[in-house]
C-alpha cells in the first residue's frame, strides 16, 4: 500500500522547463504545490565542467537513470518492428533539459498558431499536404504575447527587437510578430565570423539579425553574465548565465514556502476517481511508493512520458488511459526532421573563421525563407525554414568534422587536412517547420517494457513527408547560396530524415476546441478530466521553424495562470 502524503493544492509532474516555470504563478497566488521531479538538484561548481569529453562524448550532464532506462522505440508505420531509438537527449534533474538546452529562446510566428486557414487563404485547400491532420491553435499569437513577455523577464532573455508595438527595426527580425516590450537585455555579442555571414545576407538582399537566448549578456537579477567559454551544447553553465529553470523561476518559487520538491520521485500513474477528476499522483521514492493527493495536476514529463503516463493510467472512468475517452491521447505526434535538430550544412572557407569559442544561441540568423514569409506559390511546400550559422566548436568534434571530399578518413592525409583546416570549417542550424499526420502517433510499445515492467513509449513516426522534404531541400539551396557568398569553397549538405528520439518532438496531447480531436483545450486542460493540465510540446499543434522552449514555457505559464485565476470552477 502506498504511503498518503499531506494533500496539496497542485501537484507538478516534472520540474524542467515547463513544470519549473509553472510553479511560480501558482505559488505566487498562495497555491500549495508539490512539485515532482525524478530527477534532483545539479552542483554547477561540481557537475558542471567546459571539457568535451566530459560533456560531449560521456555525456555527464545528461545521462541520468530514470530517462535512458525508458527510452521509446521508433519505427517508420506498423508494419515494421520497432527498435529502441538513440539515447535520449533529455534528461532528469531539478531544471530538467534547460540546464544543457543551447537557450535559444524563440517565440513563434502569428502565422505559425494559424497555419490552416492562413494557408487556404493564400494558397486554397490544395496546398495543405495530404494525410495532414493540421488544425489552426485554439488561441493566436496575439493571446500568448503577453506570456512570451512574461517569460523573457522572468528568465532573462537577451535579443533585439525587430517589431515593437508595430515599429519595425531592421537590428531585429523584422518578420517577427509584433512585441509589447523589448527584451529585458541586448543580445548576445557576435564574432568575426558571424558579422561577416551577417553582412553578406544583406548583401543577398536578406535580413539577419542576432537570435534570441535566455543566456544572459550581462548581469540580470544577480546572476552573472556570459562568459563566452563554450560548452552550453551539452553541459551546464558553471556562473549560472544560462536561464535554467533551476536558477531562475525555481528558486523564486522556493522563496515563498508554497513549494515543495520531492526529488529522486518517479512518477508511475495519475490516479482519477470515478466522476472523471483526477485525485493525486503515485511516485516511487527510495524504494518506497508514494500517494500525493492534489486538487489539480500539471503533467510536464516532456512528450514522450507525457503521453505514456496518461495511456497507463488507467481506472474506471478511464479504462483506454487517462483522458483517452477520445483515442487521442499519443495522436498528432511529430518532430522536427534531423537535418533540423542538428549541423544540416557545413562549409569550408579558405581562411580561418575562429570557431574554437562562443556557443551556439550566438550567432546570425535570417529568416527571410522561414514560416510563409516568402510566397510559396509553385513551390510545393508550406512553411519554411530558420537558418542559423554560428561558430561553437571544440577539437574532437572539429577533427572528426566533413572532410568535403579532399581527405582520407584517417592516415598523413587526414592528419594533414586537419591541420591546415579544423578551424575553417562552418556550420548552420536550419529549422523547418513541420505538420502533424494521421500516420504519426505515440502507444504503448507491447514487447519492451521499463525496469518497473511498464511498456516504454513506442513512436511511429510516419515516414518522411514530401511537404517537409521539400521546404527542406529549399532551404538548403538557400543556405549553400548564403556560404558561397560568404566564400566558402566547399559546401556539404546533410540527409533530410524523419527524426526518432530528439528534444524536438511536439503532439500527442494537442490542444484545441473540438475533443473529437484533441486532448486538451485552449488552456492546456483535459476536456474529460477537467483539473489535469498539460504542459510542454506535447500539446502543440505546429512545430515553427524554431526551437520550441520559449513557447512551452509561455504556454505553462498561461496554464498555470488560469488554474489560479479560476480555481473554484477548475477544482
Amino acid at each position: 500500500m502506498p504511503v498518503n502524503l499531506k494533500p496539496v493544492d497542485v501537484a507538478v509532474v516534472g520540474l524542467g522547463a515547463a513544470g519549473g516555470v509553472a510553479v511560480l504563478p501558482l505559488v505566487r497566488a498562495g497555491l500549495k504545490v508539490a512539485g515532482i521531479e525524478a530527477g534532483t538538484w545539479m552542483d554547477p561548481h561540481k557537475d558542471f565542467h567546459p571539457d568535451e569529453i566530459h560533456n560531449n562524448r560521456r555525456h555527464g550532464v545528461t545521462t541520468v537513470p530514470k530517462v535512458q532506462r525508458e527510452i521509446p522505440t521508433v519505427r517508420a508505420n506498423p508494419a515494421e518492428t520497432a527498435r529502441q531509438g538513440a539515447a535520449s537527449p533529455m534528461m532528469n534533474a531539478i531544471g530538467g533539459t534547460s540546464i544543457h538546452y543551447w537557450a535559444q529562446s524563440w517565440r513563434l510566428k502569428p502565422w505559425d498558431f494559424q497555419a490552416r486557414s492562413e494557408t487556404i487563404r493564400r494558397y486554397g485547400a490544395g496546398a495543405i499536404p495530404q494525410g495532414s491532420t493540421l488544425e489552426d491553435w485554439p488561441l493566436t499569437y496575439q493571446d500568448l504575447e503577453p506570456f512570451y513577455d512574461t517569460i523573457e523577464h522572468e528568465v532573462g532573455v537577451s535579443g533585439k527587437a525587430g517589431n515593437l508595438q508595430g515599429q519595425i527595426d531592421p537590428r531585429g527580425n523584422i518578420f517577427e510578430g509584433p512585441r509589447s516590450r523589448e527584451y529585458p537585455m541586448p543580445p548576445l555579442r557576435g564574432s568575426g565570423f558571424t558579422d561577416h555571414m551577417a553582412e553578406t545576407a544583406k548583401k543577398l538582399g536578406w535580413h539577419p539579425f542576432a537570435p534570441p537566448a535566455a543566456i544572459n549578456s550581462q548581469t540580470y537579477q544577480g546572476r552573472s553574465g556570459c562568459v563566452y567559454h563554450g560548452y552550453c551544447s551539452a553541459g551546464g553553465c558553471h556562473v549560472s548565465a544560462k536561464g535554467s529553470t533551476a536558477v531562475t523561476t525555481i528558486p523564486a518559487a522556493l522563496k515563498t514556502k508554497n513549494l515543495t520538491i520531492f526529488d529522486n520521485a518517479q512518477v508511475t500513474r495519475i490516479v482519477a476517481g470515478n466522476d472523471g477528476k483526477v485525485t493525486g499522483v503515485l511516485y516511487l521514492r527510495n524504494g518506497k511508493e508514494y500517494f500525493q493527493p492534489a486538487k489539480a495536476v500539471l503533467l510536464g514529463s516532456y512528450v514522450f512520458e507525457n503521453s505514456r503516463l496518461l495511456l497507463l493510467s488507467k481506472s474506471k472512468a478511464y479504462p483506454r488511459g487517462l483522458s483517452n475517452n477520445h483515442g487521442q491521447v499519443g495522436r498528432h505526434y511529430f518532430a522536427h526532421y534531423d537535418s533540423w535538430a542538428g549541423n544540416s550544412m557545413k562549409a569550408l572557407f579558405p581562411f580561418d573563421i575562429n570557431i574554437w569559442y562562443g556557443l551556439p544561441a550566438q550567432g546570425a540568423c535570417v529568416d527571410d525563407f522561414a514560416d510563409d514569409s516568402f510566397d510559396h506559390a509553385g513551390l510545393g511546400f508550406i512553411g519554411g525554414t530558420s537558418m542559423h550559422v554560428y561558430t561553437e566548436v571544440h577539437p574532437i568534434a572539429a577533427a572528426e568534422a566533413d572532410r568535403f571530399g579532399k581527405a582520407p578518413a584517417w592516415g598523413s592525409g587526414w592528419k594533414k587536412y586537419v591541420r591546415e583546416n579544423a578551424s575553417r570549417v562552418a556550420q548552420c542550424y536550419l529549422q523547418t517547420s513541420t505538420l502533424p499526420y494521421e500516420s504519426g502517433y505515440l502507444d504503448l510499445d507491447d514487447q519492451v517494457r521499463d525496469p518497473l515492467g511498464d511498456p516504454v513509449c513506442r513512436v511511429t513516426t510516419g515516414g518522411a513527408k514530401e511537404n517537409e522534404v521539400r521546404a527542406g531541400r529549399y532551404a538548403q539551396t538557400k543556405m549553400e547560396q548564403w556560404f558561397r557568398e560568404a566564400g566558402a569553397i566547399s559546401v556539404s549538405k546533410g540527409n533530410i530524415t524523419v527524426a526518432g528520439v530528439t528534444t524536438h518532438t511536439y503532439g500527442g496531447t494537442r490542444m484545441g476546441d473540438n475533443p473529437e480531436t484533441n486532448v486538451t483545450d485552449k488552456w492546456g486542460f483535459s476536456h474529460e478530466a477537467p483539473n489535469l493540465g498539460l504542459i510542454g510540446g506535447s500539446v502543440f499543434g505546429t512545430s515553427g521553424a524554431r526551437n520550441p522552449t520559449l513557447t512551452i514555457q509561455a504556454l505553462a505559464w498561461r496554464t498555470a495562470e488560469h488554474l489560479a485565476k479560476n480555481w473554484k470552477s477548475i477544482v
